[in-house]
């Protein structure tokens, strides 16, 4: 399987250091951030950064518009990484990933699918994971799922769980309201349909919500995907939401901003602005999927915008 969009000729390729007291090589920035909410602890991990075209985050905003908001956080103005992170979340006996990544599978992204190396090198045995939640299943939430190394070490008992909505929706997928790069609708529907016919007897589907862990809650908001769901961490009277592809970086100035992968655009802007009217209100943590490593903070009300605030690392 193969997908290569344009990519920005100038980005730099991970950097690596040499240590000393160890063989080989090993990565000089951080890829996992930790955090506990509670009595649960919780892990971004970065699955690596994905390159695209600016343009699919504004597919509804005139091109002068969208160069110069992008110029404005010096990004772009044409193509940007776009950051991967995962959740691994530990509590009682579950060892619980949320979503898995991109895999290593597609060669025009060579700096995504790092997710099974960074588990390793955080002491996270794949055999150990008791749960998988999928909020969606396109490639870069699932392809992590699919290389061979990965299927190999995993529990053959262990249990995945995505709304039910979702895997009806990938039998025969609607792209008409999508804006993606040509080679990507036919690269989706493949992976999604190798993601069921690996998993089949693993995936549990629920309908509106599920608590997969006590304090642990997947909950169906759409929009993205007619089955898109976010994950609500609660324990202690302390709150985190994992939001994955309700929103990007530009959703707190621009809530409005279409994205190109958004299955029902209209309804990715309802749920996104929920979401972050809620956040904001009680003052929960936040992480989503494609937000800047290590993607931890809070969501405040500006005007009739939102602002990201990251948070103090507090471990």
């Amino acid at each position: 399987m193969t997908l290569h969009l344009d990519t920005n000729p100038q980005a730099l390729e991970p950097t690596t250091a040499f240590n000393p007291g160890t063989a080989g090589f090993e990565e000089l920035v951080p890829s996992r951030y930790a955090l506990r909410v509670g009595e649960i602890d919780v892990l971004v991990v970065s699955d690596g950064v994905l390159p695209l075209p600016t343009s699919t985050m504004s597919t509804n905003v005139d091109p002068q518009t969208r160069r110069e908001w992008f110029e404005s956080i010096f990004v772009g103005p044409d193509a940007f990484d776009w950051a991967l992170n995962v959740l691994v979340i530990r509590t009682g006996n579950q060892t619980i990933l949320v979503d898995a990544g991109l895999g290593g599978q597609f060669p025009g992204f060579p700096r995504a699918g790092q997710l099974p190396k960074r588990l390793e090198n955080a002491g996270i045995d794949l055999g150990s994971v008791t749960d998988i939640i999928i909020t969606h299943m396109h490639m870069d939430h699932i392809g992590g799922l699919l290389v061979d190394d990965v299927k190999k070490r995993l529990s053959p008992d262990v249990r995945i769980h995505v709304t039910a909505t979702e895997v009806a929706f990938w039998e025969s997928p609607d792209f008409e309201h999508t804006d993606m790069p040509s080679p990507v609708p036919d690269v989706l529907r493949a992976t999604a349909n190798q993601f069921i016919n690996d998993y089949r007897g693993n995936v549990r589907t629920f309908d509106d919500e599920y608590e997969v862990a006590p304090g642990v809650v997947a909950k169906l908001t759409g929009g993205h995907t007619p089955g898109h769901c976010v994950v609500y961490v609660n324990s202690a009277g302390e709150k985190l939401t994992f939001a994955g592809d309700a929103l990007f970086p530009v959703a707190f100035e621009h809530p409005e901003w279409h994205n190109g992968f958004e299955h029902d655009p209209e309804e990715s802007v309802r749920v996104r602005v929920r979401l972050m009217q809620e956040a904001a209100a009680s003052g929960e943590l936040f992480v989503a999927t494609h937000l800047p490593f290590p993607s931890v903070g809070r969501v405040a009300i500006d005007g009739n915008a939102f602002r990201w605030i990251a948070a103090f690392w507090d471990y």
